[in-house]
């Protein structure tokens, strides 16, 4: 959808009367149904005057296409301006123009990432030559006509008001400005030389008709790459029960259509597979030619495939199959021939920076595919915004009239195969009564350790082996370190750690160095390990046996709690149930990252007592906590 689109000449005329942002708003209010806010009204104003002055060169044709603000299909991303023509071997070319207002900005730690001020604060936003290439990638890739009729795009990035430093053309975005270059204001000349080296004749608007009227459609050298990452590597070999979920999903796809559709709910605990199968279905549905995305609330597992599949640690092009769960509250019903949602029990009702956003995240995925497939968990529901449950997503379901099939996921590739230790975790954390009272008999690594340091030692030594050994803890201490690099978060006794340094982003659990540091449930969820070591903070402490869960004891800028001092205003009884199940499932999470080993140590004395009589205890025997000596562990060969 383009807002506006016309020729070079008009577009100056536009300009020039001072009608430009209201001949801009008037398309909008038209196309989206809604007006915007007076920020970005006069960003037009200043945006245009500029592009104005670009494009007033005689060289540029009077008759090349213009447009302002085409909305890109299936996405709610938006291109600011793209010029269209053919160059002088006649090969049509768009190029593609990202505008911003920045004055100044920062480098950030985190690759195609900068710091700037927008919406009233300091924020860390894409680098605009990453954010316009990523742009014409999702055109080369989902746009059938670009496809079709070779349409070359020519994306680039023009900050007319930034005075050149050391930042937006550092040699750390040098892929990107590569892919991208990037004007500044003194470069208006440079800008305009780029424009006429790639269009000498105009179009009359024609090619921006025919990439708006394009076919939304998977290239297949999209398809075909992504199936050759997937070849040969064993993370991703389906088996037993998988298969079936598999070849499920793929029968439903090929018959969802816009009047039948399905929804999919996978079931399965920690370490059955639910994002294997969701690669792979990922894989075999773009090959196939549908328009699929994987879709995630927490971004750690979207960038930690991404990794995997392409070995890489900087952004590619196969980010644009990987999406947010809060992308779909403005896209068209039946845009997306599947959505295959993985970790759905981490949906929220709302989208947007402050839950603002659209009316229920379940709902508008199911809207917005013909086929819908959720894998979900719901022992891992870890904050009060989690909404993700079975019986949601059928209600929403059968409101919209999609046919539901429910499958599950049974085998255990976690914990050495083990549902033993899971149904053990749950009978110790006190989340469910089991008969798993002991670790007798179970081939699982578990150890209740005499310090978080003796612990993080051997979580070292662990990694060394095939780097899958990571430091995990509760959210019980702040970040200060993230403003401070100096200072250490986490201080029990003799022993200090970071959190996860930003720069390792959501993908810190694959960076060889970041085992140096401590991840959070944030940044582990919905991965696995081969050896986790659990730092337990003062959030769950045990009193006379019984494990007591404590909200206030977490950290002050931990959000999985948020709303928990209004919700226990309002009803103190559901406000304290609902943080126990939280906490709860966040130490459950934790305890099951890791296939071969955990290790555990408590902040508190009596919880860490309580821990080892656990592990003492046998079908036939219990004992006392002054019968345990420290460092009590089941098998502590681990290899």
């Amino acid at each position: 959808m383009i807002v506006y689109s016309s020729t070079k000449s008009n577009f100056v005329k536009d300009v020039m009367t001072n009608q430009i942002e209201k001949t801009i708003l008037t398309s909008f209010v038209r196309e989206l149904g809604h007006s915007t806010g007076k920020q970005e009204i006069a960003s037009w104003r200043n945006s245009m005057l500029y592009m104005n002055n670009i494009v007033s060169d005689p060289e540029i044709p009077d008759d090349a296409g213009i447009a302002i603000e085409y909305k890109i299909p299936q996405t709610s991303k938006r291109i600011d301006f793209i010029l269209t023509g053919t160059n002088d071997k006649d090969i049509k070319t768009a190029i593609l123009i990202e505008l911003k207002q920045w004055s100044e900005a920062e480098v950030s730690d985190m690759d195609g990432v900068v710091t700037t001020f927008v919406g009233g604060r300091k924020r860390e936003v894409s680098h605009p030559s990453y954010q316009v290439w990523s742009y014409a990638t999702l055109l080369e890739d989902y746009n059938a006509n670009v496809q079709d009729q070779s349409i070359s795009l020519v994306p680039c990035a023009y900050l007319h008001n930034y005075e050149p430093d050391d930042v937006i053309r550092n040699t750390f975005y040098k892929e990107y400005t590569d892919k991208a270059p990037v004007f500044l204001r003194p470069d208006a000349l440079k800008l305009q030389a780029f424009i006429k080296k790639f269009v000498k004749h105009g179009d009359n608007g024609e090619m921006l008709y025919i990439i708006e009227h394009g076919k939304i459609r998977p290239s297949k050298a999209l398809a075909d790459s992504l199936s050759s990452m997937l070849q040969g590597n064993q993370e991703f070999t389906l088996i037993d029960d998988q298969k079936l979920v598999y070849e499920t999903a793929l029968k439903l796809a090929k018959k969802s259509t816009e009047t039948n559709k399905n929804v999919l709910i996978v079931e399965g605990g920690p370490g059955t597979g639910k994002s294997v199968v969701a690669i792979n279905l990922l894989t075999e549905l773009t090959k196939r030619g549908d328009v699929t995305q994987y879709v995630t609330k927490n971004s750690a597992p979207r960038e930690v495939y991404q990794i995997k599949l392409t070995g890489k640690f900087t952004k590619t092009r196969i980010a644009n199959l990987f999406s947010s769960s809060g992308s779909f509250y403005n896209v068209g019903p039946n845009t997306f021939d599947s959505l295959i949602v993985d970790e759905a029990h981490r949906l929220n009702k709302k989208s947007g920076l402050f839950s603002h956003l659209g009316e229920n995240q379940v709902k508008e995925l199911i809207e917005a595919a013909k086929l819908s497939i959720f894998f979900i968990d719901e022992d891992q529901r870890v904050t009060l915004k989690d909404i993700g449950e079975k019986s949601e997503i059928i209600r929403w379901a059968e409101n919209i009239g999609a046919k539901v099939t429910s499958l599950e996921l049974g085998s255990q590739f976690r914990c050495n195969g083990s549902d033993g230790y899971l149904a053990w975790i749950d009978d110790i954390l006190q989340i469910k009564s089991t008969a798993n009272e002991s670790l007798e008999g179970i081939d699982f690594d578990f150890q209740a350790m005499d310090s978080p340091r003796n612990i993080h030692d051997l979580i070292i030594q662990k990694n060394a082996i095939a780097n899958k050994a990571r430091m995990l803890a509760g959210y019980c201490w702040n970040w200060i370190s993230k403003k401070n690099s100096n200072l250490k978060d986490i201080v029990v006794g003799d022993y200090s750690a970071t959190w996860n340094l930003s720069q390792h982003g959501q993908a810190w659990i694959i960076h060889p160095e970041s085992v140096n540091e401590v991840g959070c449930i944030h940044t582990c969820q919905g991965l696995e390990l081969d050896y986790v070591g659990v730092l337990i903070g003062p959030d769950m402490v045990v009193r006379d046996g019984v494990i007591i869960t404590d909200a206030t004891k977490r950290a002050s800028s931990d959000k999985s709690i948020f709303g928990y001092k209004k919700l226990f205003k309002e009803d103190s009884a559901k406000a304290k149930a609902a943080a126990d199940m939280i906490i709860k499932n966040t130490y459950r999470t934790l305890m099951t990252r890791g296939m071969k080993g955990c290790y555990v140590y408590s902040t508190d004395p009596e919880t860490q007592m309580y821990l080892k009589e656990r592990l003492q205890r046998t079908k036939t025997e219990s004992v006392t906590y002054k019968d345990i000596p420290d460092g009590v562990s089941v098998n502590t060969d681990g290899m």
